[in-house]
């Protein structure tokens, strides 16, 4: 007999889920599963995680979810009241189909039928499920529940609706045993509806976390989540310890008499094939003008922008002499076209560049760039920088690189105040279902983690307060860590069984996802419906994100921009135009001369109030030891300033003012160090 787990949720439910992904899918190999499926509550959080885990540690991976189905209209919000507000009903994609079916099933839950929980409907199952394989879920589904009502006649209704939307074949009614009594009246009725409808019954197990023993930081995890203290009364929890992932010799003994439906997991887990192509881009098609192609249309534009930054044309360019400045930027401009276009980027910089010109043709403040995509003339020549790459030998290769394929990453800075404007002008020329913008979580970091679990157990503040104060403040810092370098926290925890206890819940949390948000500056393009490649959720103010984060939608192909909302650009472009009110001189921010004496003698002095990157305590000073004399020395402190090359701080100082101090361990590195 093969037994596949059909039903595990993972800490993305960020409700009741206390599995970390690869500590659950290590679990099942352990156990010698083949198979492993997540069924998160109303969402698929985890899903990409948990496809990609499976795989590397050799199980097969089914995707799935347990939705929220309302008793009438998913737009009704006046409909069932307690246990019949909605009901439970598990999805497991069968094929590809099925796995884009369900990313909208729980879309529309979220963006259509939200009230309490994301919510589905009749209707959207019924024109959603194809591909899909459907279980009837545990005592919250509406067969169970009306089993448990005693209304026998009521659940064989709801069967036989299930049944005709989805099939004959991809219909189960699902039985559970964790020791709940009512469960045992649940079985009873599942057996006879199977054996008067024949619908094929299946065996699942409920795992909120891993093991047994578990059972008690699930319960933390519980009160965290619902704002409860462990020994209130009327709260959220799950009786009896049993939903861990058990083995397949315990559900045998517990399924004696349903051997068949032990059966049916796997014959369920075979069917289920669902294969996530990862690095195909999905990049919208820009529209060019009549006449063009897109790489044409790119050429264009770039020597356009060649002529006007340059002062030179691009026939004129490759006319000139080798060595001569012309000669260089015509060189770069073939390479990095070249480059571009052999990796499929044309209609990313086409789009980038659109959404940058609407920007500045409607005076909307626009950074002049940063990060890697400095390094390219092309985008200098698009005005999506307006930093020029050659003067300061920034390198294209740390932007693009054909021997490292990945998606090219432009982080742009908009006017804080008028930043949507430009989301917006992309929705509308992309269409709505193609734009939205991206989820983040927050996860439950060391010093978090401990107040939080510190107060579900109703310890006093000051004690929780003092041990995670007792954690160094440092990054990638965890409990583990700070029981081997911090001499008061592991005495705290040496010492009182208490917190010992605490700490030990507090270390099984740790890490785990504690509430979902919005990515501050994230937006994802698609070339489809975003939907298409991922589910949506609704985020704060009713903003429509993905379920999945930035490095997921990345990962999937998908076009991902950063939209910074930054201050500086607007207090800067505020300044030019009082400058122009109150002397009438115009200012062209983008041609200033970066050497300016007066400016570099005010940095050395420490005044640097409101300067980006230059305004802290620790940055100020450092400014006043390095006494810059031109951008390049600024450029150096900036690198510097950072943890790692922080503690050559001085050793540089010394080398800028005394140049007989330098040496280079090798003729090769001067020219590139030199500077």
């Amino acid at each position: 007999m093969e037994f596949t787990h059909l039903h595990v949720h993972t800490g993305y439910s960020l409700l009741d889920g206390a599995a970390k992904i690869d500590g659950l899918v290590r679990r099942a190999k352990e156990l010698g599963y083949d198979s492993l499926a997540i069924t998160d509550h109303g969402v698929m959080y985890g899903v990409i995680e948990f496809y990609e885990t499976c795989l590397r540690e050799g199980i097969k991976p089914i995707l799935g979810c347990e939705v929220y189905v309302s008793p009438g209209s998913r737009f009704d919000r006046e409909v069932g009241k307690g246990d019949d507000r909605y009901y439970h009903l598990v999805l497991l994609a069968e094929n590809d189909l099925g796995y884009h079916n369900l990313s909208k099933i729980v879309t529309r839950g979220f963006t259509e039928g939200f009230y309490y929980k994301p919510r589905i409907d009749m209707e959207v199952l019924e024109k959603y499920h194809e591909g899909i394989i459907a279980l009837s879920a545990c005592l919250a589904g509406e067969v169970a529940t009306k089993l448990r009502k005693g209304d026998y006649d009521g659940a064989k209704e709801t069967a036989i609706r299930y049944r005709n939307i989805f099939g004959e074949e991809n219909y189960f009614l699902e039985m559970q045993d964790h020791g709940i009594p009512e469960q045992a009246t649940v079985n009873a009725g599942i057996m006879r509806l199977s054996k008067e409808l024949g619908i094929p019954m299946v065996v699942t197990n409920d795992s909120h976390y891993i093991y047994a023993e578990d059972w008690e930081a699930h319960d933390v995890l519980l009160c965290i989540q619902t704002n409860h203290k462990v020994q209130d009364e009327n709260r959220m929890r799950y009786e009896g310890g049993q939903f861990y992932l058990k083995s397949k010799e315990e559900m045998a003994e517990l399924f004696p008499y349903a051997l068949e439906a032990l059966e049916n997991t796997h014959k369920i887990a075979e069917r289920c094939n669902v294969n996530i192509v990862f690095g195909e881009q999905k990049v919208p098609r820009f529209d060019v003008p009549e006449g063009y192609t897109a790489e044409e249309y790119l050429d264009h534009l770039v020597y356009e922008g060649m002529e006007k930054k340059y002062g030179l044309t691009y026939e004129e360019s490759g006319k000139m002499a080798e060595g001569t400045h012309g000669y260089e930027v015509r060189q770069r401009i073939d390479y990095e076209l070249s480059v571009i276009k052999s990796m499929g980027f044309v209609d990313y910089f086409l789009i980038v560049w659109d959404f940058i010109h609407f920007a500045k043709s409607q005076g909307i403040a626009v950074g002049p760039g940063r990060g890697s995509a400095v390094g390219s003339v092309v985008a200098y020549c698009l005005d999506i920088t307006t930093i020029e790459p050659l003067q300061y030998n920034l390198l294209f290769e740390r932007f693009l690189n054909p021997e490292r394929v990945s998606m090219p990453d432009i982080d742009i800075d908009f006017c804080y105040i008028r930043r949507q404007e430009v989301i917006d002008y992309c929705v509308r020329k992309y269409g709505e279902e193609c734009v939205t913008q991206i989820i983040a979580y927050q996860t439950m970091g060391a010093r978090n983690v401990i107040r939080d679990v510190g107060r579900a157990m109703d310890l006093p503040y000051a004690v929780c307060d003092s041990l995670a104060k007792a954690i160094p403040a440092e990054k990638d810092m965890t409990i583990d860590i700070a029981l081997k370098t911090s001499k008061d926290f592991r005495d705290m925890y040496e010492g009182s069984d208490e917190i010992k206890k605490l700490v030990d819940i507090a270390r099984k949390l740790e890490g785990l996802p504690r509430n979902a948000g919005m990515h501050a500056a994230g937006v994802v393009i698609g070339r489809e419906a975003i939907e298409e490649y991922a589910p949506l959720s609704v985020g704060a103010e009713g903003a429509v994100v993905t379920q999945f984060e930035k490095n997921t939608v990345e990962h999937l192909g998908m076009l991902k921009m950063d939209f910074l909302g930054l201050r500086t650009a607007t207090v800067v472009q505020d300044t030019v135009k009082l400058v122009k009110q109150t002397t009438g001189k115009d200012i062209d921010i983008d041609n200033i001369d970066y050497d300016d004496p007066n400016i570099l003698g005010l940095m050395g002095q420490g005044k640097t109030e409101g300067m980006f990157q230059l305004e802290s305590e620790g940055m100020r000073n450092f400014m006043m030891k390095l006494k810059p004399q031109s951008l390049d020395d600024v450029i150096a402190g900036v690198a510097l300033f950072r943890p790692g090359p922080m503690q050559f701080i001085d050793d540089y100082i010394r080398g800028k003012e005394n140049r007989e101090l330098v040496h280079y361990d090798t003729p090769e590195l001067e020219e590139i160090l030199e500077p």
